[in-house]
C-alpha cells in the first residue's frame, strides 16, 4: 500500500508540473488574460483536484459518506484573515449547491488574487489541523506538498478572469487530456511564427498611435484658446468679488458699532432692573416686621390663656374641697338620725349649717359660671342636685315632726345623695383628665402651627428671591432675543454673500485647475509624440520602474501605452484605449495620467 502511494504521489507530481509549465508558456505566447473556457487552465484545476483528493479522509453523515477537498480549503479563512473575502464570496453564490463547487470556486477565486500558493502554504504549515481531513501517506501531508506550492509561486505571472456566475461547478467531471501535453513539442516550432506577427501588430499599434496623437493636438489647441477666454473673464470676476468683499467689511464695521449700542442698552436696563430689586426687597422687609408683631401678639394671647386656665384648676380644686366637707357633713347627719328625739335639736341646728353651707356654694357656683362659660352644664346639674337636697332638707324637717317613719324617709333619700354625689365627681374627674388631654393636644398643634409658619415664612423668602431673579432674568432673555433675531437676520445676509463669493472663486479655482492639467496633458503628449517608441525584448533587461531585472518568475510586459517594458506588479492595470477595442495592459504612469485625463474631460 506504500508503494502504491509513493507511486500515486509521483504521478500526480509530474503531472502538476506539466500541466503548471504548459499553462505558463500558452498564457505568455498569447499575451493577454485567461478565461475559464481556457484549455490548459481547464487541465490545471483538473489536476490540482486531484492532488487535493488524495489522501482525504471519507467523513460519515446522515445522508451517506462526504468526500471532499472544501473542508480543509475553509481552514485558510480562521489562518489567514485575507482569506475571508473569498469564503464571503464563495457563500453568497447562489449557484453552489455542494462542497465539490465551492471548493472549485475558491480555487478559481484564489487564482485571480494570484494567492493561490501563499494560501496553500499557510494550510502545509499547519499540518496538526489537516491531519483531520488528510490520512498520514497523503500528498499534502508529504514533502511533495511543499514541492507543488513552490511550483505554483510561477503561476503569478498569470492574469486571469474567470466568471463564476452561469457555469454549473457542482456537475462538472474533471478528466485529464493528455493530447494537451503531447501537443507542447509542437507548439516550440510555432513561436518563431508569432514573432513576426507581433511585429506587424506593433508597426499597426505605431501608426493608429499617430493618427490618435494628431486629433487631440488640434482639440487641445482649440480648448488652450477657450481656456484663455475664461481665464479674462475669471479675472474680470476677481476684481469685482474684491470690490464686494470691501464693502462686506465696511458693513461688518458698521455692525460692531451698532453691537456696542445694543450692549450699552442692555448695560442701562440691568442697572434699572436693580433698582427695582432694592425697593422690593424694602417692602418684604416691613411686611416680614408685620409679621414678626402679629406673632408677638399671639405669643401674648397664649399666655394669657395659660393663667386663665390655672385660675379654673385653683377653683375646681377648692369646689372639690367643698366637697369633701359636705361627705363629712352627710355622715354626721347619718349618725344624728340614728338618734331619736335627743338628737333632733342638734339636727336642726346642723341643717341650718347646711344650709349656709349650700348658699355658700350656690354663690360660689353662680362665680364659677361666670369664669367658666364652657363648662356650664356641669355646674348648673351640680346646682340642680343642691336644690333638690334643700328640698329634701324641708321635706326632711316637716317629716321629723311625724317620727321614726320621717326618719326612714331620709335615711333612704340620704344614700341616695350619697351614690349621686359619688357618681357626679367621678364624671367631675374623668372631664378635668379629658381638659388636660385637649389643652396638650393644643400645646402641640401650637408648637407644629409655630414650626409651619416658620418654615412657610422661609420658602416665602426664597420663593420672593427666586420671582425677582426670575423677572430680572426674563427681562434681559427678552432684550437678548430681540438682539439675536437682528444679528442672525444680519448673519444669514452676510452667509448668503459669503456663500455666494466661495462659489464664484470656487468655480474659478475649477477653471484654473482645468486648464493646468490641459497644459499638462499637452506637454505630455508632445513629450510622447517626439519619443514614443516599442522597445524591443533584448534591449530590457530590467523593469522601468521599480530596476528589478528580469527571470522566469519575473516576465517581461509591454505597456501599450508608452512602449516600455515592465514587470508584472509595475503594470498589472488595464485600460481602454483607442487603437485597442478590449482593456490592455498598461504601466501604473501611464494609468494614472490616462485617468487623471478622463477625470478632467469629464468635469
Amino acid at each position: 500500500a506504500r508503494c502504491h502511494t509513493m507511486e500515486e504521489r509521483a504521478n500526480l507530481m509530474n503531472m502538476v508540473k506539466l500541466s503548471i509549465k504548459i499553462l505558463i508558456q500558452s498564457a505568455l505566447s498569447l499575451g493577454r488574460t485567461l478565461d475559464s473556457d481556457f484549455p490548459p487552465l481547464q487541465q490545471f484545476f483538473v489536476v490540482l483536484e486531484h492532488c487535493l483528493k488524495h489522501g482525504l479522509k471519507v467523513k460519515k453523515t446522515f445522508i451517506g459518506q462526504n468526500k471532499s477537498f472544501f473542508g480543509p480549503l475553509e481552514l485558510v479563512e480562521k489562518l489567514c484573515p485575507e482569506a475571508s473575502d473569498i469564503a464571503t464570496s464563495v457563500k453568497n453564490l447562489p449557484e453552489l449547491k455542494t462542497a465539490v463547487g465551492r471548493g472549485r470556486a475558491w480555487l478559481y477565486l484564489a487564482l485571480m488574487q494570484k494567492k493561490l500558493a501563499d494560501y496553500l502554504k499557510v494550510l502545509l504549515d499547519h499540518k496538526h489541523l489537516l491531519s483531520e481531513f488528510y490520512e498520514p501517506g497523503a500528498l499534502m501531508m508529504e514533502e511533495e506538498g511543499a514541492v507543488m506550492v513552490g511550483l505554483l509561486v510561477g503561476l503569478n505571472v498569470i492574469d486571469a478572469n474567470l466568471c463564476l456566475k452561469g457555469e454549473d461547478l457542482d456537475s462538472q467531471v474533471g478528466v485529464i487530456d493528455f493530447s494537451l501535453y503531447l501537443k507542447e513539442t509542437q507548439d516550440s516550432d510555432d513561436k518563431q511564427d508569432g514573432g513576426i506577427t507581433a511585429v506587424l501588430d506593433q508597426k499597426h499599434y505605431v501608426e493608429e498611435l499617430n493618427r490618435h496623437l494628431s486629433c487631440t493636438v488640434a482639440d487641445l489647441q482649440n480648448k488652450i484658446d477657450c481656456l484663455e477666454k475664461t481665464n479674462s473673464k475669471l479675472q474680470e470676476e476677481l476684481a469685482a468679488a474684491t470690490d464686494r468683499i470691501g464693502s462686506l467689511q465696511e458693513e461688518q464695521q458698521q455692525l460692531k458699532q451698532q453691537n456696542e449700542l445694543i450692549r450699552e442698552r442692555s448695560e442701562k436696563s440691568v442697572e434699572v432692573t436693580k433698582e427695582d430689586t432694592k425697593v422690593e426687597l424694602d417692602t418684604y422687609k416691613q411686611s416680614r416686621q408685620g409679621l414678626d408683631e402679629m406673632y408677638s401678639d399671639v405669643w401674648k394671647q397664649l399666655k394669657e390663656e395659660k393663667k386663665i386656665r390655672l385660675e379654673l384648676e385653683k377653683e375646681l380644686e377648692l369646689q372639690i374641697g367643698m366637697k369633701t366637707e359636705m361627705e363629712i357633713a352627710m355622715k354626721l347627719l347619718e349618725k344624728d338620725t340614728h338618734e331619736k328625739q335627743d338628737t333632733l335639736v342638734a339636727l336642726r341646728q346642723q341643717l341650718e349649717e347646711v344650709k349656709a353651707i349650700n348658699l355658700q356654694m350656690f354663690h360660689k357656683s353662680q362665680n364659677a359660671e361666670c369664669s367658666l362659660q364652657q363648662k356650664t352644664e356641669t355646674i348648673s346639674s351640680f346646682e340642680g342636685k343642691t336644690n333638690e337636697m334643700m328640698s329634701s332638707m324641708k321635706q326632711m324637717e316637716e317629716r321629723l315632726q311625724h317620727a321614726e317613719k320621717a326618719r326612714q324617709a331620709a335615711e333612704e333619700r340620704c344614700n341616695k345623695m350619697k351614690q349621686e354625689l359619688a357618681g357626679r365627681l367621678d364624671t367631675c374627674r374623668q372631664q378635668m383628665s379629658q381638659l388636660d388631654s385637649k389643652c396638650s393636644t393644643l400645646e402641640k398643634e401650637l408648637k407644629s402651627e409655630k414650626e409651619q409658619r416658620q418654615t412657610l415664612q422661609r420658602e416665602l423668602h426664597q420663593e420672593k428671591d427666586a420671582t425677582t431673579l426670575l423677572k430680572t432674568e426674563l427681562q434681559q432673555m427678552e432684550g437678548l432675543k430681540k438682539e439675536l433675531r437682528k444679528l442672525q437676520d444680519e448673519k444669514q445676509q452676510l452667509e448668503k454673500v459669503c456663500e455666494e463669493q466661495e462659489q464664484a472663486l470656487q468655480e474659478m479655482g475649477l477653471h484654473l485647475s482645468q486648464s493646468k492639467l490641459k497644459m499638462e496633458d499637452i506637454k505630455e503628449v508632445n513629450k510622447a509624440l517626439k519619443g514614443h517608441t516599442w522597445l524591443k525584448d533584448d534591449e530590457a533587461t530590467h523593469c522601468k520602474q521599480c530596476e528589478k531585472e528580469f527571470s522566469i518568475s519575473r516576465r517581461k510586459h509591454h505597456c501599450r501605452n508608452c512602449g516600455d517594458i515592465f514587470c508584472n506588479t509595475c503594470s498589472s492595470n488595464e485600460l481602454a484605449l483607442p487603437s485597442y477595442p478590449k482593456p490592455v495592459r498598461v504601466c501604473d504612469t501611464c494609468h494614472t495620467l490616462l485617468l487623471q485625463r478622463c477625470s478632467s474631460n469629464s468635469s
